[in-house]
């Protein structure tokens, strides 16, 4: 282990939940019936976006557009590596508005945006290792559309099947601690999967279902600074002890539609 991590200043997409509700159940986290605390959500996303500021990365944001409660979930919307946008089609109706907004801020922030032809959910299923694409299926992002990505970014694409409801998107299941680890839950995974990261990563940072189940893996990384939900107590202790630094922010109430940080968070490689 690293004496001292380092950390890789990044670039990030986001969008004030300035219209976030749960108006319709995708996921069996959303009961439509549970208020949202509106004001609540906006104070949690904002202390999300001075928790990335004050670790140095950049954050671009995108205006809200009424209508689109689900639009918050930034990373949902594609998936860029090397400045190339793989762009997003939801598997849910009530979220396929979004993808035109989301590709409407890349195309005139000046990237090309390839719109896919199979059910994809960007970095919700999509995570970039710096070697391969790790891809979830099994809920949301098919596997035809893993075979677009890999066509379109020339990288391989890990195939990896989500086999609990729960954990319907491989970001609530996994997160890129740096260019050579991870941090996962593997009951969330199929059992071929999780011979799969077991092989690709023999000293993964192991959670527990607990763990998943307060979006501690729905998480994002710079590689020293984990920003983390505070509730994952026992996942932030075994990061310490790996030398990365838990930084606490709380987005419990973006959970009541099935989201958390990362959720919150599109990475933007150029």
């Amino acid at each position: 282990m690293p004496e001292t991590r380092v950390p890789r200043r990044r670039r990030f997409l986001v969008c004030e939940p300035r219209h976030f509700a749960v108006q319709y159940a995708i996921n069996p986290w959303m009961q439509p019936d549970i208020q949202v605390d509106v004001d609540l959500a906006r104070e949690q996303w904002q202390s999300l976006i001075r928790a990335y500021r004050a670790h140095g990365h950049e954050v671009d944001t995108l205006e809200p557009v009424a209508g689109l409660p689900d639009m918050v979930f930034a990373a949902n919307s594609a998936v860029v590596v090397g400045g190339r946008v793989f762009g997003s089609l939801f598997h849910a109706p009530e979220r396929r508005p979004e993808s035109t907004h989301y590709a409407t801020w890349f195309k005139t922030a000046g990237f090309d945006v390839y719109t896919p032809e199979s059910v994809c959910e960007g970095e919700g299923d999509l995570v970039w290792t710096g070697r391969y694409v790790l891809a979830g299926t099994g809920f949301r992002t098919t596997r035809d559309a893993h075979r677009e990505v890999q066509e379109f970014f020339g990288h391989p694409v890990v195939s990896l099947t989500l086999v609990d409801p729960y954990f319907y998107h491989l970001d609530t299941a996994l997160f890129v601690l740096d260019d050579d680890n991870i941090a996962y839950y593997p009951e969330a995974f199929s059992p071929g999967s999780r011979e799969v990261l077991a092989r690709l990563y023999p000293d993964a940072v192991l959670a527990t279902r607990d763990d998943a189940s307060a979006f501690g893996l729905n998480s994002v990384s710079d590689g020293r600074h984990v920003f983390i939900a505070p509730q994952a107590e026992a996942l932030a202790a075994r990061l310490d002890e790996r030398g990365y630094v838990p930084v606490p922010v709380d987005l419990s109430e973006f959970r009541k539609a099935g989201g958390g940080i990362k959720c919150c968070t599109q990475e933007i490689r150029s």
